[in-house]
């Protein structure tokens, strides 16, 4: 039987966050007092349909969107993204006009969420083409690459804007001009540009006119807002094909009676998130730093994943050579210390991190793979804490361990 243990120290919050107090007695009220549907034509419905209007547009001037329409709501990143990819894909999949032809080339890099990377999976098969970038050894995207890679058939461009699990953040500024100069150059609207910005938000800009994108993906659970509620911006006259069919919410692109009470939690969340940006950003980079260095300086044989500035304040992402990092997780777990190996979407699978893969590391440094992702809740003490007690798991896990890997040899 598990011993009860005392204090928790939850250090994954890229896979989801812990809602904000304050979200949480939103939410509470706002199932009492907007249940109507926003559909209906009587008074409940108008007024669940005005405060869901408003939600839509405290998004959209968040993030600087032109107008509040372009603000779809879903049921998390997973759906935005699949909206985006798939969505966009079937809308222009036949002839547009003479002048665009027929578009069926995408490009994504190698790194990305398998809610982009499996939508591609699945387009190929339909008959489109896809094109998946090379990443360098800290999991950057080279903006020459997406230059290299369009053609006059690409219908999209989807880069993510910082790694769930390494937590590097891609030059999308870069990407976007080159995608703005071959529009200009083929007198194409084409291709659209979109951008998975949920581990972002909360800690980068996400303005979209600044990033030059055409769509950006976020979701509520990352910003400590509720679950099962994301967002897909949408530019104002691009098209998609819709996943799910019914009622015609959401301008028809996402039917089903609209989650309020979520919706409102996550507009306060975001808004939340923005206002205490640039103080959680701060005290998180004081935390990485004494997290990564001491770990870095206690234990040997490891070494940080991701680029080592540009970065993600919140997450530290470290290899530790000659262990599998699914065990680490489990004896982190008796101390009351709660971590992953990489995306949450994908942990209870053993194979080794696509992302890892991709910056050329072998599977055996994958496997020991460890993402700490620290959160508003995350003090000192808690860093203290793992400090003391992970070097000595590890000395206990590599004494059994029959893996020895000579880091010497390693594109580090």
């Amino acid at each position: 039987m598990k011993e009860k243990i005392k204090t928790e120290i939850y250090l994954d919050n890229a896979a989801t966050t812990k809602p904000d107090k304050e979200v949480v007695k939103l939410v509470c009220g706002a199932m009492e007092e907007f249940y109507g549907n926003p559909s209906g034509m009587y008074e409940l419905g108008h007024k669940a349909k005005i405060a869901l209007d408003d939600a839509r547009e405290k998004i959209a001037n968040i993030i600087g969107a032109k107008r509040p329409d372009e603000i779809i709501f879903t049921s998390g990143g997973t759906e935005s993204d699949n909206i985006a990819v798939l969505g966009l894909a079937r809308a222009y999949k036949e002839k547009t006009s003479r002048s665009f032809g027929n578009k069926k080339h995408i490009i994504t890099s190698k790194i990305e969420h398998h809610a982009v990377l499996h939508p591609c999976e699945k387009l190929e098969k339909e008959g489109f083409s896809v094109t998946y970038l090379d990443v360098d050894k800290y999991g950057m995207v080279n903006p020459q690459d997406v230059k290299n890679a369009l053609r006059e058939d690409t219908i999209l461009v989807s880069v993510m804007y910082a790694n769930n699990e390494i937590g590097t953040i891609e030059p999308l500024s870069e990407i976007s001009e080159i995608i703005k100069k071959f529009r200009e150059q083929k007198k194409s609207p084409f291709p659209y540009f979109h951008t998975d910005a949920c581990q972002a938000s909360g800690y980068l800009n996400l303005d979209v006119e600044k990033l030059g994108v055409d769509m950006m993906t976020l979701n509520s659970s990352k910003v400590y807002g509720p679950k099962g509620v994301g967002v897909l911006y949408l530019k104002f006259g691009i098209r998609v094909e819709p996943l799910v069919y019914g009622g015609g919410q959401e301008k028809n692109i996402r039917s089903g009676t609209e989650n309020l009470p979520a919706i409102l939690g996550f507009a306060k969340a975001l808004e939340l998130a923005e206002e205490k940006k640039e103080a959680e950003v701060k005290r998180l980079w004081k935390l990485n730093k004494k997290l990564t260095e001491g770990i870095l300086n206690n234990i040997s044989k490891t070494f940080l994943n991701g680029h080592p500035k540009k970065r993600l304040p919140n997450n530290v992402n470290i290899t530790i050579l000659d262990i599998e990092g699914e065990a680490l997780i489990l004896h982190l777990d008796r101390e009351g210390i709660y971590t992953s190996t990489g995306s949450a979407c994908t942990s209870s699978s053993l194979d080794p991190s696509h992302v890892i893969l991709a910056t050329g590391l072998p599977y055996e440094a994958a496997h020991g793979s460890l993402r700490f992702t620290m959160g508003r809740e995350t003090s000192e003490k808690d860093i203290d804490k793992v400090i003391e007690v992970l070097p000595k798991i590890v000395e206990k896990l590599r004494r059994i361990s029959p893996t020895k890997v000579d880091m010497s040899k390693l594109k580090i």
